[in-house]
Protein backbone atom coordinates (compact mmCIF):
# COMPACT_ATOMS: atom_id res chain seq x y z
CA UNK A 1 0.00 0.00 0.00
CA UNK A 2 1.67 2.99 -0.91
CA UNK A 3 -0.96 5.24 -0.21
CA UNK A 4 -1.83 6.56 3.33
CA UNK A 5 -5.25 5.00 5.04
CA UNK A 6 -8.57 6.58 3.81
CA UNK A 7 -10.88 8.07 6.04
CA UNK A 8 -14.04 6.74 6.81
CA UNK A 9 -12.08 3.34 6.68
CA UNK A 10 -12.14 0.66 10.04
CA UNK A 11 -8.36 0.96 10.90
CA UNK A 12 -6.25 -2.45 10.88
CA UNK A 13 -6.17 -3.92 14.49
CA UNK A 14 -2.70 -4.62 15.22
CA UNK A 15 -0.61 -6.07 17.94
CA UNK A 16 2.63 -5.24 19.04
CA UNK A 17 4.95 -5.26 22.02
CA UNK A 18 5.50 -1.97 24.14
CA UNK A 19 8.71 -0.92 25.51
CA UNK A 20 7.75 -3.11 28.66
CA UNK A 21 7.67 -5.44 26.66
CA UNK A 22 3.77 -5.67 26.65
CA UNK A 23 1.65 -6.75 24.10
CA UNK A 24 -1.02 -3.79 22.94
CA UNK A 25 -3.79 -4.06 20.45
CA UNK A 26 -5.97 -1.67 18.61
CA UNK A 27 -9.19 -3.30 19.84
CA UNK A 28 -8.45 -3.17 23.55
CA UNK A 29 -9.11 0.70 23.34
CA UNK A 30 -11.96 0.29 21.80
CA UNK A 31 -14.93 2.84 23.13
CA UNK A 32 -11.92 5.45 23.16
CA UNK A 33 -10.10 7.49 20.62
CA UNK A 34 -6.46 6.53 19.49
CA UNK A 35 -3.79 8.71 18.26
CA UNK A 36 -1.54 6.63 16.23
CA UNK A 37 1.75 8.96 16.50
CA UNK A 38 4.39 7.32 13.82
CA UNK A 39 8.26 8.50 14.18
CA UNK A 40 10.71 7.04 11.64
CA UNK A 41 13.79 6.07 14.08
CA UNK A 42 14.38 6.43 17.63
CA UNK A 43 17.19 8.26 18.67
CA UNK A 44 16.98 11.08 16.28
CA UNK A 45 16.18 14.60 17.79
CA UNK A 46 12.77 15.30 16.19
CA UNK A 47 11.35 11.50 17.11
CA UNK A 48 13.06 12.23 20.87
CA UNK A 49 10.84 15.88 20.66
CA UNK A 50 7.71 13.92 19.30
CA UNK A 51 7.49 11.06 21.99
CA UNK A 52 8.48 13.59 24.61
CA UNK A 53 5.57 15.77 23.65
CA UNK A 54 3.19 13.21 23.59
CA UNK A 55 4.19 12.10 27.27
CA UNK A 56 4.29 15.33 28.33
CA UNK A 57 0.49 15.85 27.33
CA UNK A 58 -0.49 12.40 28.03
CA UNK A 59 -3.12 14.33 30.43
CA UNK A 60 -4.53 16.25 27.72
CA UNK A 61 -5.22 13.40 25.69
CA UNK A 62 -6.90 11.18 28.69
CA UNK A 63 -9.18 14.29 29.16
CA UNK A 64 -10.62 14.22 25.64
CA UNK A 65 -11.05 9.84 25.93
CA UNK A 66 -7.98 9.37 23.94
CA UNK A 67 -5.00 7.05 24.11
CA UNK A 68 -1.69 8.27 22.59
CA UNK A 69 0.36 5.69 20.99
CA UNK A 70 4.08 6.16 19.61
CA UNK A 71 5.00 3.66 16.98
CA UNK A 72 8.28 3.09 14.82
CA UNK A 73 10.11 0.04 13.39
CA UNK A 74 12.91 -0.47 16.03
CA UNK A 75 13.18 -3.31 17.73
CA UNK A 76 11.69 -3.63 21.18
CA UNK A 77 15.09 -3.83 23.08
CA UNK A 78 16.10 -0.49 21.53
CA UNK A 79 12.30 0.66 22.32
CA UNK A 80 13.28 -0.07 25.63
CA UNK A 81 16.53 1.44 26.15
CA UNK A 82 15.17 4.56 24.49
CA UNK A 83 12.08 4.91 26.27
CA UNK A 84 14.75 5.03 29.56
CA UNK A 85 16.54 7.56 28.17
CA UNK A 86 13.75 9.68 27.34
CA UNK A 87 12.26 9.07 31.22
CA UNK A 88 8.88 8.28 29.32
CA UNK A 89 6.22 8.15 32.28
CA UNK A 90 2.82 7.39 30.77
CA UNK A 91 3.00 6.68 26.66
CA UNK A 92 3.49 3.48 25.53
CA UNK A 93 5.71 3.30 21.98
CA UNK A 94 5.43 0.35 20.23
CA UNK A 95 7.67 -1.13 18.28
CA UNK A 96 6.76 -2.77 14.44
CA UNK A 97 9.85 -4.77 13.92
CA UNK A 98 8.86 -8.36 13.30
CA UNK A 99 7.72 -8.54 10.39
CA UNK A 100 9.63 -4.99 9.64
CA UNK A 101 6.87 -2.32 9.21
CA UNK A 102 4.08 -4.98 8.99
CA UNK A 103 1.65 -2.51 10.57
CA UNK A 104 3.01 0.81 8.52
CA UNK A 105 2.33 -0.77 5.70
CA UNK A 106 -0.92 -1.55 6.54
CA UNK A 107 -2.05 2.27 7.24
CA UNK A 108 0.00 3.36 4.17
CA UNK A 109 2.61 4.98 5.81
CA UNK A 110 5.99 2.64 5.50
CA UNK A 111 8.82 3.63 2.75
CA UNK A 112 10.55 1.00 1.37
CA UNK A 113 12.89 3.49 0.22
CA UNK A 114 14.11 4.02 3.88
CA UNK A 115 13.35 1.05 5.41
CA UNK A 116 11.06 2.75 7.77
CA UNK A 117 7.90 4.39 8.89
CA UNK A 118 7.06 8.03 7.66
CA UNK A 119 6.41 10.42 10.10
CA UNK A 120 2.29 10.54 10.54
CA UNK A 121 -0.38 11.06 13.12
CA UNK A 122 -3.49 9.20 12.66
CA UNK A 123 -6.76 9.90 14.85
CA UNK A 124 -9.19 6.60 15.03
CA UNK A 125 -12.26 7.29 17.28
CA UNK A 126 -14.34 4.90 19.71
CA UNK A 127 -15.60 2.51 16.76
CA UNK A 128 -12.32 2.14 15.16
CA UNK A 129 -12.90 4.14 12.07
CA UNK A 130 -10.09 6.81 11.11
CA UNK A 131 -11.33 10.17 11.39
CA UNK A 132 -8.04 12.49 10.69
CA UNK A 133 -4.67 11.68 9.65
CA UNK A 134 -1.55 13.66 8.45
CA UNK A 135 1.83 12.73 6.78
CA UNK A 136 4.92 15.19 7.86
CA UNK A 137 8.28 16.03 6.15
CA UNK A 138 10.66 13.79 8.02
CA UNK A 139 12.40 16.86 9.64
CA UNK A 140 8.74 18.38 11.03
CA UNK A 141 8.03 17.72 14.62
CA UNK A 142 4.04 17.18 14.47
CA UNK A 143 2.15 20.26 16.66
CA UNK A 144 0.35 18.34 19.75
CA UNK A 145 -2.25 21.29 19.59
CA UNK A 146 -3.09 20.42 16.58
CA UNK A 147 -3.92 16.91 17.03
CA UNK A 148 -5.44 17.95 20.43
CA UNK A 149 -7.28 20.41 18.57
CA UNK A 150 -9.08 17.78 16.23
CA UNK A 151 -10.30 15.80 19.69
CA UNK A 152 -12.56 18.90 20.58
Amino acid sequence: MNEMIQLGVIAPDFKLMDQDGEIVTLKQFKGKKVLLSWHPLAWTSVCTDQMRALDRNFGRFEERNTIALGFSVDPQPGKSVWAKALALKQLKILSDFNPLGEVAKAYGIFSQEYGASKRANILINETGMVIWTKKYEIHTLPDVEEVLGKLK
